[in-house]
């Protein structure tokens, strides 16, 4: 029965952050918003709504291990499992993609995180430099948008969620079903997925690197997907790496305000540098333009598999 109510608290999980994305999208473009500082700020922001939730709800019931595992698995899930899917089905070509400056800002989160991670915890003053890092980050991107010249309309057509004939009211409707339903689903999802950790002796690390990071990142699969369908490259790449940094600043660096988190040694002795090293595997496609083709994502996929197998 645990296993059927976490799934049910992941597909309340994943629709509420689809009704949360679709009902803020569209509240705010008919408020004047940019689309592209939606996308930068909402739909990020509303994304990893999920991730945020499960870690407050993780370290709320003393499940510090849920928490850093979720971030863990999810960043390398990103890349591996979130990359290498839609390359098999359509390559993706990162020609004309100009990811650099926020990959560097990726690779910079990603080990100022595992050093504040070695100190065996996170407490204020950990959070507070992730969270300043954080706004560093989305000042910026706000800053570079509003650079930008005037945004067309046609490039709003494309954004997840965007629906031009939606009534006010519905999309107030979404904005509300997400906000009650991101708690709730948390709340189910990490009470049982405690429950199976410590009745089958499972650790609540492996839970949290696995089932939850898995879950979490679906709908992050589901945009890269038909990103890589549309030929949208970039839309692709940049989801990842946006999705990669919210992750290690933000859900960390929130969930600090509720309470401390504890870091167990067991995710150095392997995770930590996956997660590293997944990050890194992207310079050549950010850099050097290479394009992930099929036969790059089957070895993204392998070795995924080859990751989860080793916790068996």
């Amino acid at each position: 029965m645990v296993w059927i109510l976490s799934l049910v608290g992941l597909a309340i999980l994943l629709l509420s952050g689809d009704f949360l994305v679709r009902g803020a999208v569209n509240l705010s473009l008919r408020l004047g918003v940019p689309a592209l500082i939606v996308s930068l700020t909402i739909v990020a922001f509303g994304t990893s709504a999920p991730e945020l939730l499960i870690a407050i709800s993780a370290v709320d019931e003393g499940a510090s291990g849920i928490a850093v595992g979720n971030v863990i698995g999810s960043n390398i899930a990103n890349v591996l499992l979130v990359l290498g899917m839609p390359a098999l089905l359509s390559t993706l070509d990162f020609s004309e993609c100009d990811t650099r400056r926020d990959f560097y800002i990726m690779l910079g989160s990603t080990v100022v995180f595992i050093a504040l991670a070695a100190t065996g915890q996170f407490g204020w003053w950990q959070g507070a430099i992730l969270l300043i890092m954080l706004a560093g980050f989305l000042g910026s991107a706000v800053w570079r948008a509003k650079c930008q010249t005037e945004v067309s309309s046609s490039e709003g057509d494309d954004l997840e969620g965007l629906d031009p004939d939606l009534p006010m009211w519905k999309a107030l409707g979404f904005l509300l079903l997400g906000l009650i339903g991101l708690p709730m689903g948390a709340d189910i999802l990490v009470d049982n997925a405690v429950y199976i950790a410590r009745a089958y002796g499972i650790s609540e690390e492996i839970i949290g690197l696995t089932l939850i990071a898995i879950g979490t990142s679906l709908p992050e699969l589901a945009t890269t997907v038909m990103a890589g369908l549309r030929n949208q490259a970039e839309v692709a790449l940049g989801n990842v790496i946006g999705s990669n940094i919210f992750n290690v600043l933000g859900i960390i660096g929130v969930t600090t305000l509720f309470d401390e988190i504890y870091v167990s040694a067991s995710f150095f002795a392997l995770d930590i540098w996956v997660m590293l090293a997944s990050a890194l595997v992207l310079t050549p496609f950010v850099f050097l333009n290479w394009r992930i083709s099929r036969h790059f994502g089957a070895l993204f996929l392998g070795t995924y598999t080859l990751y989860l197998s080793s916790m068996m």
